[in-house]
């Protein structure tokens, strides 16, 4: 089994990359694929930069990483409540090539934040949208105050409440 996992923030030290790969790190005997976004920057997508340059190679790619994997965990950024920017403008491109863009895979959807809320927003929308583009989300995790809740020296959740929550819902998928 293969495991693609990424944060979907182009941040170089990204909490929510953090997260995805400490999810993924929960399920044994699998390969983990771990992405970073800022491997797969397009130009700002617009009808007319698509007539432009046709579609775009990085958008295949990315694309093609998702058809290799046989489970998505994904961890969203929330910026001023929607989708990053960076994200978004992937996801942009890849819907102009295969409008399922998750090709039937079966995800766990996260979010963190420093805040409170812990990406509560953006992961309600996603969680209302992604299945329209080809996934089934098998479980949902929101991980608050990334910077109280995690031990960035172990990579991994250290309050441990949230962290059994995590590894419930990781053991269902």
């Amino acid at each position: 089994m293969k495991i693609l996992a990424f944060g979907a923030s182009s941040s170089k030290n990204s909490i929510n990359k953090k997260l995805a790969t400490y999810a993924a790190s929960l399920i044994d005997n699998v390969e983990i694929e771990v992405l970073d976004l800022n491997d797969y920057l397009m130009p700002i997508f617009s009808i007319e930069v698509e007539e432009g340059v046709g579609q775009h190679l990085l958008a295949q790619s990315f694309l093609d990483k998702i058809a290799s994997s046989d489970l998505l965990i994904i961890s969203l950024a929330e910026h001023n409540g929607n989708y990053s920017a960076a994200f978004k403008n992937i996801f942009d491109w890849c819907t102009r090539i295969n409008g399922k863009v998750f090709q039937q895979k079966p995800m766990l959807l996260m979010a963190t934040s420093p805040g409170g809320r812990g990406g509560a927003t953006v992961l309600e929308i996603a969680k209302a949208a992604f299945p329209r583009f080809g996934t089934e989300i098998k479980g949902t995790f929101s991980l608050p105050n990334f910077n109280d809740n995690f031990d960035l020296e172990k990579g991994q959740i250290s309050n441990p409440e949230l962290d059994k929550e995590l590894r419930n819902i990781v053991r269902m998928i």
